[in-house]
């Protein structure tokens, strides 16, 4: 019988590598689609609010992993350490799992920072503190993401989840599934990250009461005009087990109050090459940039969760589960400084040039050009505001219905989020003839030089002007704001069927996903002026400024020596001479903010099957589980699209006037893709077991890479279409190897385990791309007609988004953990590591450091590390952590506009400490970016500064309450 059983399971084997050495076969069809579409896609057959089954749905790993639970006695944040191994150990995937002691346990400021404790996993800080998670080399929009096993919105805008939204007191657990299965949602080809909050009824108090209070301090606000360096974080976490622990009621809320903190010196991305001198023929010549700009970003971050959970199990059949999860984060924060712009062009004179690698230029001394008419050269003082408020709900009903061997799961779900970003970009220059009919620009001059990943240098020639109110004026103030809405409707329903004498099967399991996804980008702009007043506006002339609406204000620390600027008031420079923004869609000067905004619909159905695997081969026992999942999705874009005037329809905009160039569009396909996967655990012992995966992966294209606006312009008789986005581009699939080796120390005290992965990916996407004599009619574009032919135009070129081609990625994981391997009053001293290597060949061209280089693969460091030591001794309790990232590709530099850059490697570290006064009552130390590592960004080359900034380091001081 036994040999029976071997053969069957390496059948099993043989026929599966077979099966995924042909890989599966999809069905794509390209139809265009008319109407409304969304998006559905697949959850873990066991998402909701209990841990076990968020692990493994095998009922022998359940136990194993119950049981196992159950023997552990320590308590803080050993008792996190021990419950995450456990986890890891008995799940049905290769995972990274971190948990909380209690609720409210993780003491990170969110969850993004406890993310990034995990092998494989680094965060892009944005701000000073982690936002955007990469895995495995991949960026965040490659990424799936799910809070107890609901889809959850972005407000970035695009794909990738702002993780920063999350507080993680309010979240019990955090699971990255590294390798996939047939019953997880499709969409992470980087990794699948699934938050969970916690269950009341699994509580192990009938009534308990968490309280946490913690002061802030950051003293880098002090160097930041208007800042207040004071915060706090606070949070109350309650949960109730009533009607002899049938219903269970938990009740979360969280509160962070902070200083926006950011100092920064930018120098923005080169053009082509070009004379130094333009009046000068035969001149020197060099890579120029566009300018460098030096700024201070301060105002205040607060940030609101409430979480509210209601589970009923009125029998040990039937569990109802109703959860709401909502946060909201309002970073209110504006930008002070200078802005020098427009080096290259015929726009100024450069001399004493510091020429770097490659022949671009790193320094100098740049003048207005006195033969250039209409000079956009000028050291701008700049008052800008970032402020962007963004809130996400999730919530649902979940229904469990478990009876012998039949174990059935509904979830109905709705999810939605908003992002709002004022974005006010205001300018103010130094003229001449100020108060008269037509004041000129002065001519300028200023000397500056970039410091590799440092701080460079910059000073003005006459910097007592930039100073004086009588001799600047008010040359621009726009209003650009970013409107996003992201929202999923979602039904999912499973059924698994334990087989209790089956020699290969544990369970088998069926379900589909429902989930409709809509997203919306409105853009709207409201614009005073001209920039650097080289084109003044009809009534709409510089605006001079008074002490009454300007402060002077000087820089200190890292950037003390720069020159000194004025503080603008905008909104009341505005208000003195009766002008008020009111920013809407406008058609006729900035036709951009229609073709920017519009919808994208995915309509996404999927069916998946999946047997849960626990045999025995060559005596050992071997588990996990095999299983297809099939998913068809419909997408389509509503947007507009620019026509000749006259042959549109007529449409009114924000400010009354009708345009008569545009039509409305909606574009779209739709396909199948079959994804099989495969997971096997060999258990050696107890205590050592191999994990082979093998899988069929998807992500779905960024979602604002699919909007259909379309510009237009004619040139020589060709109709030619700019937009840079397609609702035609094709998902990302990849399949994905992965190989584990995990040993386990008794009693899980520790762990060690070292895996290799490696994924073909199938292709990646690319914007901004331009076609020649393009065939519109292929992608649905209709061509106006030539009113001099009566024909339609000749086809021009096309600049949209395409599916490039792909890529592999391999890499090697390491981890180590453990607890208690010291005697005496030593056996609380933990010890952890993670190291991962990664690489790939792919790599994209770009020109935004001079000449041509080739950047590697956006979110990619190839060496990632973290480690950590604490110590718990049930009283006191401390844990100083670092994380380290080499150098990495991102858009995420934004100097007028997104700016692809390399990050320098950094290094941050963290401490946090709890000391128990009593029983109840503790008192809490934390320090944050204990070193003030500043983020560093550079064109290619490391003398090619990009951005310096620096945050500041945040002390906490707190105390927290148990009842």
């Amino acid at each position: 019988m036994i040999l029976k059983r071997n053969l069957l399971a390496l059948a099993l084997a043989s026929g599966l590598c077979v099966t995924f050495g042909a890989q599966a076969a999809a069905s794509d069809s390209g139809q265009t689609t008319q109407s409304t579409s969304t998006q559905t896609s697949t959850q873990t057959s066991t998402a909701s609010n209990s841990s076990t089954d968020q692990s493994t749905s095998n009922p022998k790993s359940q136990q194993q992993l119950a049981k196992s639970l159950s023997a552990v006695t320590v308590t803080g944040f050993s008792s996190s350490v021990e419950k995450s191994i456990d986890y890891q150990r008995y799940a049905d995937t290769i995972q990274s799992v971190v948990t909380a002691a209690d609720i409210g346990g993780l003491p990170d400021q969110s969850i993004a920072d406890a993310l990034t404790r995990l092998p494989g996993v680094a965060a892009e800080r944005i701000a000073g503190q982690a936002s955007q998670i990469n895995c495995r080399g991949l960026s965040g929009n490659f990424i799936e993401t799910t809070l107890d096993g609901r889809e959850q919105p972005s407000t970035s805008g695009t794909n990738y989840i702002q993780f920063d939204q999350y507080p993680s007191e309010l979240i019990n657990m955090a699971t990255v599934y590294k390798s996939s299965q047939a019953s997880l949602i499709e969409g992470g080809v980087g990794c699948t990250i699934g938050l969970q909050t916690a269950n009341p009824l699994e509580n192990a108090k009938d009534q308990s009461l968490n309280v946490d209070a913690r002061g802030s301090y950051d003293g880098q606000a002090h160097d930041i005009v208007g800042d207040n360096p004071v915060g706090y974080r606070l949070s109350v976490a309650y949960q109730g087990k009533f009607l002899d622990n049938t219903l269970g009621v938990g009740v979360g809320f969280a509160q962070l109050y902070q200083p926006h903190v950011a100092e920064q010196f930018v120098g923005e991305a080169f053009g082509g090459l070009q004379s130094l001198n333009p009046n000068v023929p035969n001149s020197q010549q060099a890579y120029v940039p566009e300018g460098i700009q030096l700024q201070q970003d301060g105002g205040t971050e607060r940030r609101t969760g409430y979480l509210t959970t209601v589970v009923w199990k009125p029998t040990d059949h039937l569990q109802i589960t109703g959860d709401m999860y909502y946060s909201k984060f309002d970073n209110d924060y504006y930008g002070y400084g200078f802005r020098s712009q427009n080096f290259y062009g015929n726009n100024a004179i450069i001399t004493n040039p510091i020429l770097g690698a490659g022949n671009t230029l790193l320094g100098g001394t740049v003048s207005t050009n006195p033969n250039q008419s209409n000079v956009q050269f000028s050291n701008e003082t700049t008052a800008d505001n970032y402020s962007t408020n963004t809130g996400v709900f999730s919530g649902g009903l979940n229904l469990k219905w478990n009876s012998g061997p039949w174990h059935v799961e509904s979830d109905l779900s709705l999810s939605h989020s908003e992002s709002n970003e004022v974005n006010v970009d205001t300018t103010a220059d130094p003229y001449n003839g100020l108060g008269t009919s037509n004041p000129t620009l002065m001519n300028q001059s200023m000397n500056y030089a970039l410091n590799g990943t440092n701080v460079g240098t910059a000073q003005f020639a006459n910097p007592g002007i930039y100073t004086n109110p009588n001799d600047m004026a008010l040359s621009r103030y726009g209003v650009y704001p970013y409107i996003y809405h992201d929202r999923y409707k979602a039904l999912r329903t499973s059924v698994q069927y334990d087989l209790e004498n089956n020699p290969i099967f544990s369970d088998v399991q069926a379900g589909i996903y429902i989930n409709n996804h809509a997203y919306e980008a409105n853009r709207t702009v409201w614009v005073y002026g001209s920039e650097w007043g080289s084109y003044p506006v009809a009534g709409e002339p510089p605006l001079p400024l008074s002490s009454g609406d300007t402060s002077v204000v000087c820089w200190k620390g890292n950037f003390s020596g720069l020159p000194c600027f004025l503080k603008l008031n905008a909104p009341l420079i505005l208000a003195q001479y009766g002008i008020h923004p009111n920013p809407q869609l406008d058609l006729d000067n900035n036709s951009w903010s229609g073709i920017q905004s519009g919808t994208v619909h995915e309509n996404v159905r999927d069916l998946f099957f999946m047997g849960d695997i626990d045999t025995t081969l060559w005596g050992h026992e071997l588990t996990g589980n095999i299983g297809l999942r099939v998913s068809h999705t419909a997408q389509s874009s509503s947007g507009i699209q620019q026509v000749e005037p006259g042959q549109g329809v007529p449409m009114t905009d924000g400010f009354g006037y009708v345009a008569n160039d545009f039509i409305p569009i909606n574009v779209g396909q739709s396909y199948t893709k079959w994804l099989p996967s495969m997971n096997l655990i060999y258990h050696w012992t107890d205590s050592d077991q191999t994990r082979f995966s093998v899988a069929k992966v998807l992500s779905r294209p960024p979602i604002d890479s699919m909007l259909a606006g379309a510009g237009s312009y004619i040139t020589n008789g060709q109709y030619n279409v700019w937009g840079g986005t397609s609702p035609l581009l094709r998902p990302l699939t990849a399949m994905q190897y992965d190989l584990d080796y995990e040993h386990y120390f008794d009693d899980s005290t520790g762990l060690f385990t070292a895996g290799v992965f490696v994924k073909h990916i199938d292709t990646f996407i690319q914007t901004n791309v331009t076609y020649n004599n393009f065939n519109f009619a292929s992608v649905g574009i209709q061509v106006p007609t030539n009113p001099a032919t009566g024909q339609p135009y000749l086809n021009g070129s096309y600049t949209t988004a395409y599916n490039g081609p792909g890529s592999m990625i391999r890499g090697l994981e390491l981890s180590f953990q453990k607890t208690h391997f010291l005697p005496g009053i030593w056996s609380g001293l933990g010890f952890g590591a993670n190291y991962s290597l990664t690489q790939s060949p792919f790599g994209s061209t770009s020109s935004l450091g001079g000449p041509s280089q080739l950047q590697s693969l956006p979110g990619l460091s190839r060496n990632v590390a973290s480690a950590q030591i604490f110590y718990d001794n049930g009283t006191f309790s401390a844990n100083i952590t670092g994380n380290y990232r080499s150098k990495f590709v991102s858009d995420s530099q934004i100097a007028v506009t997104n700016q692809i850059v390399y990050f320098a490697p950094e290094t941050v570290y963290d401490f946090q400490s709890a000391y128990n006064i009593t029983k109840n009552v503790s008192i809490l130390f934390q320090i944050l970016n204990i070193t003030n590592q500043p983020t560093r960004t550079y064109f290619g080359n490391q003398s090619e500064t990009g951005t310096i900034q620096y945050f500041g380091r945040t002390f906490y001081g707190g105390f927290n309450l148990k009842i």
